[in-house]
């Protein structure tokens, strides 16, 4: 691709601040011993995602009780989803990736107090600024919402949609002070409090919805009880946010009244925050694309999609979402040492483990989407028809697992380099293509067009960015061992698949068309069970360095 080239290709380097010296030691916590504090920390950090995206599925596995993938629930999908991808443009993540490579390089110079005081000023500039973003989408909910709807949505659907949408835009505000609040704890290499605060905030929302559902007049054809949810989320969001300030007290953050929008510092943060929300924001826009083009197939479709997205979002939170969080500090913190090496080294083997985790989790869902769907799913308002159009999504996202996995690392790997226009274009690409092959798909093959968009688009992006860090480190990227040791895990995956399939269809053949909760889960789990331990063996068998690593990490902490 043209835009992959027009950049030097000389090696990643770090760009400086202005005035920037010589690094002195850490004082953000360090390397530490290594590949052990980082397995270390991605094993918390996986514990805390992975307790999150269970509660966070019991949160989907609830609402789809009390709502199906009714046209109403799809209202309020499309109204979380733009606030989240507002929160993506101007706060959060984006915000937590132009913040830490400057912070931490304060850090590594020794200088805590103009830390501190950069984290500060930040602060009280996002808040003015999100709080003035949030106040005017509120008064324009009206007007910006039908926007994004197709012709399935009539004017009560509209209007539900714009009612919702006001109720949930200032968790923009919230989640762009708890993004800032997350960066300072990660670059501490604090991340429990980070890990366990998605499942606080999943727990939170089930009881309250559980609570204030009641209150709300209407039945499931009637968008009222939508409202308990979006309330429930908002205040949600409320309780996240406080978490991560509690946490705070461990590296005796202060928050100062400090406002300068002349720092050279903060014009860093912002410099570097425009490509990253640019970015971030271009590949959120995926799942936007999926919903807004979903409403072209019908008014079930976004909903639909949504809850095949949260069961892929498991394991993809549960593993690469880890090992990128984790690794980004380090990589930061060796960037700003020049430790090319380093990050060659800890990239390939963060790149394998991701492997080694998700092309397993991909083959399980491609091989028993249905029945994966309908022990999730299927009950209350959720029937055999929210089932079919859940697990048609579900099919074809399986492919996509991986390369959403790698991409979310090589991302954050140009970040930690302050590089992120380099991604930036590359995500531009990535929407680009996302949307004509939607566009060309939608019609003839429905749901599963939207999805083919978003798997053709990860491909292309993690072939073009692999290219261009290759040509970044010297040429060198382990690429051949990656590939030898990728080669190994796909076998294995595919005994994982083929052994699955056979020992599910055969109990659920002894078991009959009753289909009851305990002959699913009992059919399921063996089938997995099985799946595992023959995947565990052969990549044992295989030699696969990184099944190794996991296996010696789980061991020590059973000991200990």
């Amino acid at each position: 691709m043209s835009s992959t080239t027009d950049a030097p290709e000389e090696p990643l380097r770090p760009l400086r601040p202005e005035g920037a010296g010589r690094r002195g030691a850490s004082s953000g916590g360090g390397e530490g011993s290594g590949s052990g504090r980082v397995a270390r920390n991605t094993a918390i950090f996986s514990i805390g995602t992975a307790i999150s995206r269970v509660a966070g599925l019991g949160r989907e596995i609830l609402t789809a009780g009390f709502f199906g993938t009714r046209a109403r629930m799809s209202a309020f999908t499309l109204a979380s989803q733009i606030p989240n991808l507002a929160s993506n443009l101007f706060a959060s993540a984006a915000l937590s990736a132009a913040f830490v490579p400057v912070f931490t390089e304060l850090l590594e110079q020794r200088r805590r107090r103009e830390a501190f005081l950069l984290a500060s000023n930040i602060m009280w500039i996002i808040t003015l600024v999100l709080g003035a973003l949030t106040a005017i989408f509120i008064l324009l909910a009206g007007v910006i919402m039908p926007l994004f709807t197709g012709p399935t949505f009539g004017p009560y659907l509209n209007a539900l949609t714009a009612g919702l949408a006001q109720v949930l835009f200032p968790v923009v505000l919230l989640l762009g002070v708890t993004g800032l609040l997350t960066g300072i704890l990660q670059s501490y290499e604090h991340f429990t409090i980070p890990a366990i605060a998605p499942a606080v905030w999943n727990v939170v929302i089930i009881v309250l919805l559980v609570a204030l559902r009641p209150h709300f007049h209407g039945g499931p054809e009637n968008g009222d009880q939508l409202y308990a949810l979006a309330v429930a989320w908002l205040l949600a969001t409320i309780v996240q946010m406080l978490m991560a300030f509690a946490a705070l007290g461990r590296i005796d953050f202060r928050l100062q009244f400090h406002i300068d929008w002349h720092d050279p510092r903060v014009r860093q943060i912002f410099r570097l925050m425009l490509p990253v929300t640019i970015g971030l924001g271009i590949i959120n826009l995926d799942q936007l694309v999926n919903s807004v083009f979903g409403t072209l197939v019908n008014n079930e479709a976004p909903s639909a999609i949504e809850k095949a997205f949260r069961i892929y979002m498991l394991p993809q939170g549960m593993f690469s979402v880890a090992v990128a969080t984790v690794l980004f500090p380090t990589l930061s913190r060796m960037a700003a040492r020049r430790d090319l090496a380093a990050m060659r080294r800890a990239l390939g083997i963060g790149m394998r483990q991701i492997n080694l985790l998700l092309i397993p989790s991909a083959a399980f869902m491609l091989v028993l989407p249905t029945p994966i769907t309908r022990l999730v799913f299927q009950r209350g308002e959720f029937n055999g028809r929210s089932t079919e159009l859940v697990s048609i999504a579900l099919f074809w996202f399986a492919f996509s697992l991986p390369f959403a996995g790698l991409n979310l690392l090589l991302t954050r790997t140009f970040f930690a380099v302050q590089r992120p226009w380099i991604p930036t274009k590359l995500a531009a690409i990535n929407i680009a293509v996302d949307v004509v092959v939607s566009i060309a798909l939608y019609k003839p093959l429905g749901i599963a067009g939207l999805i083919i968009g978003t798997i053709v688009a990860n491909v292309l992006m993690t072939i073009v960015m692999l290219r261009r860090l290759r040509a970044g480190f010297d040429g060198r990227l382990e690429g051949a061992q990656t590939t030898m040791i990728t080669a190994r895990i796909a076998v294995a995956a595919v005994l994982l698949a083929v052994v699955s399939w056979a020992i599910w269809h055969l109990l659920n053949s002894l078991f009959g068309e009753s289909h009851s909760l305990i002959a699913q889960i009992f059919a399921l789990g063996i089938a997995g069970l099985t799946g595992l331990f023959v995947y565990a063996r052969a990549v044992f068998a295989m030699r696969v360095p990184e099944a190794h690593q996991v296996r010696d990490l789980l061991l020590s902490r059973f000991r200990r």
